[in-house]
């Protein structure tokens, strides 16, 4: 019997979706709303977030915020076209055009990060 590669992309596709639900909308209430109105006093001014995204774990929660949607978003539209369009066979050429722009997403935005 073959493996599958299935789980592998649903990790990725729940991990993105966790991200997209919890920590997306409290970086940008962050960083949207509270520093531009200069809720988090000295907190939230340019200098500190500049330092802070200096440091290896500020990169790592940016990568993960970048990063983990893009395959959410991948699995989404995969499905989407796969089933709700009913192109069932082209589902292998379907994935590797969504999951290859998920992590092409991803390769960019580490490159981002690590320029910083």
């Amino acid at each position: 019997m073959r493996r599958s590669s299935e789980p592998f992309w649903w990790l990725l596709f729940a991990a993105g979706g966790t991200v997209a639900a919890l920590l997306i909308p409290v970086s940008i209430a962050l960083t949207g709303l509270a520093a531009p109105l200069g809720w988090g006093g000295t907190a939230l001014q340019h200098a500190r977030i500049a330092a802070l995204v200096s440091h290896p774990l500020a990169r790592l929660y940016l990568f993960v915020l970048i990063a983990l949607p893009w395959f959410h978003a991948a699995h989404r539209i995969r499905f989407t076209l796969a089933e709700g369009l009913q192109l069932h066979q082209a589902g292998r050429l379907l994935a590797a055009i969504c999951y290859g722009t998920a992590s092409v997403g991803a390769a960019l935005a580490l490159l981002v990060v690590v320029r910083l």
